[in-house]
């Protein structure tokens, strides 16, 4: 009897879940649609117009404050991080990146590391997903290898020619850290799999106080395996605001969908029109990830809505790089309240809601008072650009990488 209430359950649950997929798609505000194929087409021909767009006269003749400081405090980043490590460092840096279709998020966190070394002198490479990595490794000759533990990423690589090439030359291969879900402990058989297979180190894209707080990642260095700390951050050779933009969009959200979604937008997204892409929505089958294009989009936001996972929620331990994209791009954001933010961004920053009432609140109260997110856009846009940036994440990586070496 206990198992089959248990299944009722679940499929109760199950049918409850579809249903609101299925509302917010059937109630979403009939110009949301038609909206989104407008606003796509005005940045894809933006992007193209880019060379006419993007001119210091127009960013510094904007009449959008978040325009004129965003373009100079990325014209001071640029020449402060512009080959910073050119000759510091011998290493070759070589990056697996998955395509776009299968893992938008990792294609657009490892595309915007191997991006942001390069442009700190630091030679990288990118391994493709369809890319044999015996013939990459033997031309580019990486000093370091960068991968995930995921199967889909181990799976592509040759390891027995990894093996084989690190008798001939120095090579340092590091994995995402192998961990269960929700940190609860070690992934005991990968980690085998690791020292097996003679990984070098590990990597997190945790916040390197919780890593360091956390027994759990203390199993790793009990297994020689030195663990190194990459959270994500913005890279501003992609997302800064541009000129010519008017925030005459609702909202913007980017981002696969998912339940956490949905319960928090449903009353903004019913009542207002606004802009939604990404992996996983109902009403799109059409989306393609471009990260040059999207600051167009983003540029037109009065509010650049963000949600993160419920683990991100309960945890002191990452934010989502959309977080720090739309402070970069100087998008007004509300936000739940992962734990992090606190330590990350001051509370003038951002709109925080504690649960989606408080979202739906906040939101009318940032469309009916446009200078208060303009305000909070402005100060979260310093901040994301003093201290993170892929370029301070990169420059930190570079510094454990060293330390790890010494």
């Amino acid at each position: 009897m206990g198992a089959l209430l248990k299944a009722l359950s679940k499929k109760k649950l199950k049918l409850k879940r579809s249903y609101e997929k299925w509302a917010f798609t059937a109630f979403l505000h009939p110009k949301t649609q038609e909206l989104r194929s407008f606003t796509l087409k005005i940045a894809e021909n933006s992007l193209k117009n880019q060379e006419f767009i993007e001119v210091k006269q127009n960013y510094l003749q904007s009449a959008d404050p978040t325009v004129v400081q965003g373009f100079l405090l990325r014209e001071d980043i640029s020449r402060l991080f512009k080959n910073r490590y050119a000759d510091q460092t011998s290493e070759r840096i070589l990056i697996h990146v998955p395509s776009a279709e299968s893992s938008p998020a990792g294609f657009s966190l490892f595309t915007n590391l191997a991006e942001c070394l390069n442009y700190l002198g630091v030679p990288t490479a990118i391994l493709g997903w369809n890319q044999d990595s015996n013939e990459v490794v033997e031309s580019f000759k990486p000093t370091v290898f960068l991968t995930s533990e995921h199967d889909s990423y181990l799976n592509r690589v040759d390891w027995n020619g990894i093996a084989k090439y690190k008798t001939r030359h120095k090579l340092k291969v590091g994995i995402t850290a192998p961990l269960l879900e929700n940190d609860t402990a070690p992934n005991t058989e990968k980690l085998l799999w690791a020292i097996e297979n003679k990984i070098d180190f590990l990597y997190s894209f945790r916040d390197v106080d919780y890593v360091n707080s956390q027994p759990v990642y203390k199993a790793f260095a009990n297994a020689g395996l030195p663990l190194l700390c990459l959270p994500w951050g913005a890279n501003v050779l992609r997302y800064y605001p541009v000129p010519g933009c008017e925030r005459d969009l609702d909202y913007v959200l980017i981002a696969s969908r998912k339940r956490e979604h949905i319960v928090y937008m449903k009353e903004i997204a019913k009542c207002y029109p606004g802009f939604i892409d990404g992996p996983g929505w109902n009403h799109i089958n059409n989306f393609s990830f471009n990260r040059d294009r999207d600051r167009y989009i983003y540029s037109r936001a009065k509010v650049g809505l963000n949600i993160h996972l419920p683990e991100q929620l309960n945890n002191v331990y990452e934010l989502n790089e959309r977080t720090y994209q739309l402070a970069a791009c100087g998008a007004p954001q509300l936000i739940d309240h992962p734990k992090l933010l606190d330590k990350t961004f001051s509370k003038e920053a951002i709109f925080i809601a504690e649960n989606p009432k408080e979202y739906t609140e906040l939101f009318l109260e940032l469309i009916n008072n446009p200078v208060l997110g303009q305000k909070a856009a402005l100060l979260a846009q310093q901040e994301v650009f003093s201290k993170h940036t892929t370029f301070h994440r990169a420059e930190a990586f570079l510094k454990q990488l060293e330390k790890m070496n010494s």
